[in-house]
């Protein structure tokens, strides 16, 4: 039989390692799924995983290659299932994970004849993508599938490859040894990136001169944890986590002070505050008004990508390479600090921030304090746990109330904060991780926009895994409720139910009618034992708590301009504004007095 393009096609990425694909099919794609269909269950096979939508499926891949390292790997058919994908390719891209997009498209004799479902895709994927190409005759796929991934994997990039219908269904031909060919390759390993030995002596006689050091970790530091310890107990140091960095740590080591920024806690911005030296290792935390002063602190930064050095805070030293490498490098230079006091002080805080975390979560509400059911959640998590969040004020506890353990992992969409990707995350986690229990920390919003359908794919899928344990816990509180806090924090505008106000959906009932397990909680009583219940669960669970919506996200600090736009929001006539001064502005006086 003639082997097809669409053959060669899986073959090579095969070749490069992609064991599975996230995709929709459609008419535009259905050579490569023919493909996938003639060596389905062999040796050479590639799993593909049905989704209910092509964002979806962008959401996986990246969630994939975040858990794994690896290369994820989505596929659409052309038009609007191309497109479908942009959102989730905007999250690898921003997060900075290698993810290659397959998208179909209409046959080439006919392109630029307004065709239909022919859209112009590589001027759409120009800007999320660095490497998208169309393939115009099967002899450039070669190079086109083998410079894109490799430039994918190395860059912890966005490929996009664009496979024209009839092409996909051509016989293969080899690329000729001739004029007008060229003859590519599928190999790749990633170099070890080092400083310059010059650079980091500068770097250790920075951090060596400072006698308040912080250190800022992110996911780049996820392969270098044991080297980040040792650098803070050789200088006595605090370290903070960016949100993509939160499992990069257990958060039960002394010195470490949890997220920072406006999901961080207090003890990480007052380390901040009172640092005479910084050091950032693998993150691009974006909110710079959260580091220290200009010129408070001496600062050394490390980074793999060259783009993201000197771009937060004005650093004096930048160290271009791979954390694990550089820090053993480094740690040679460094010399012990024999003054503690810094870091005791660091640890005293953080006691008295658990403290203050536990009296917020135990705080009454109406029904059930959202805090809460992080605060029982954590604890009860085994350690080889994943967890997943939603952007929106489920991102906060995940944030702030889930205390990790060493070997649990998490992630969500960090740079592009998209709502919908907290549920594909967690599938792509139980591809990856099929003997890990994995829990999805989902706001109702996120889940009307788009996870409840992927619940169905949960429920295709769920039989395959070792380990059938996937919780979505979902926050009923009827409201957008991170831009109502915005609302109020931000503008000095009461809450305006024209946008913010949602259905009340029931969704452990919609889990039920799937044949997983529903559990529905409205008392505080018992989030404890639901939770209980949804870990011995033997298949998936969603886990619906109703929640009071009046619990405000807060900043470590508030600044003076926000509280005045709060309590401004509440003059103007914002609902159940007692309860709510009463409740929140209680913590926003009692952060101004510390604070001022």
């Amino acid at each position: 039989m003639t082997q097809l393009t669409s053959d060669f096609f899986v073959e090579r990425l095969k070749s490069w390692g992609v064991s599975r694909i996230y995709g929709y099919p459609g008419d535009g794609i259905n050579g490569v799924l023919g493909a996938l269909q003639r060596v389905e269950g062999t040796q050479a096979g590639i799993e593909f995983i049905q989704v209910r939508h092509e964002e979806m499926a962008a959401f996986m891949a990246t969630a994939h290659a975040k858990f794994t390292g690896e290369l994820g790997v989505c596929l659409a058919t052309g038009g609007p299932g191309a497109t479908h994908l942009l959102t989730g390719l905007y999250d690898a891209k921003s997060d900075h994970v290698p993810v290659l997009a397959i998208a179909g498209q209409a046959e080439a004799t006919v392109r630029g004849a307004s065709y239909q479902q022919e859209l112009n895709l590589d001027r759409i994927f120009a800007d999320v993508a660095d490497f998208v190409q169309e393939a115009a005759t099967p002899a450039q796929l070669r190079h086109l599938v083998d410079r894109g991934l490799r430039i994918a994997t190395a860059k912890n990039g966005v490929t996009v490859l664009v496979l024209p219908k009839d092409i996909q269904d051509m016989p293969w031909e080899d690329p000729q040894q001739a004029h007008g060919f060229t003859r590519s390759g599928p190999v790749y390993a990633k170099p070890r990136v080092l400083p310059h030995a010059v650079d980091l002596e500068r770097a250790a006689a920075v951090l060596n001169a400072g006698r308040k050091v912080a250190i800022l970790i992110g996911a780049g530091a996820r392969n270098a944890s044991d080297e980040v310890i040792e650098v803070a107990e050789r200088l006595g140091a605090g370290v903070a986590k960016a949100l993509l960095g939160k499992d990069v740590l257990p958060d039960d080591l002394p010195f470490v002070t949890g997220a920072i920024g406006l999901l961080g806690t207090k003890p990480s911005s007052d380390m901040m505050e009172r640092c005479d030296t910084l050091l950032m290792i693998g993150t691009g935390f974006p909110w710079a008004e959260f580091l220290p002063a200009d010129g408070q602190a001496r600062a050394v930064q490390i980074d793999i990508a060259p783009e993201m050095l000197g771009l937060r805070y004005p650093v004096e030293v930048n160290l271009h390479g791979d954390a694990g490498e550089t820090l053993r490098a480094l740690l040679p230079l460094l010399q012990r600090q024999e003054d503690r006091g810094w870091q005791d002080h660091i640890a005293a805080g953080m006691e008295t921030w658990r403290e203050r975390l536990k009296g917020r979560a135990l705080a009454s509400a109406s029904p059930v304090n959202p805090q809460r059911v992080v605060y029982e959640m954590s604890p009860r998590l085994p350690t080889n746990a994943i967890v997943t969040s939603d952007s929106g004020s489920c991102a906060n506890w995940y944030a702030r109330d889930w205390q990790v353990k060493q070997g649990q992992r998490g992630s969500l969409s960090g740079g592009l904060a998209s709502m919908g990707a907290a549920v594909p995350y967690a599938i792509a986690a139980k591809f990856a991780h099929p003997n890990n229990p994995v829990i999805a920390l989902v706001g109702d919003g996120a889940m009307q926009m788009n996870n409840m359908a992927e619940l169905i794919t949960i429920q295709k899928y769920w039989q395959q895994w070792a380990d059938p344990r996937l919780i979505v816990c979902v926050f009923n509180n009827e409201d957008l409720n991170e831009v109502t806090w915005e609302q109020r924090v931000m503008e000095g505008n009461p809450r305006f139910p024209t946008t913010q106000s949602l259905p009340d959906v029931p969704y452990a009932r919609f889990a039920e009618l799937l044949g997983l397990v529903g559990i529905f909680v409205d008392d505080p009583e018992q989030i404890g034992s639901a939770w209980d219940r949804a870990l011995s669960a033997d298949r998936p669970v969603v886990l619906e708590v109703k929640t009071d919506p009046d619990v405000a996200p807060l900043p470590p600090h508030l600044t003076l301009d926000q509280a005045k736009s709060f309590l401004s929001s509440m003059a103007k006539g914002d609902r159940g504004a007692a309860r709510v001064v009463a409740d929140t502005a209680r913590q926003i006086l009692g952060g101004l007095r510390e604070r001022f």
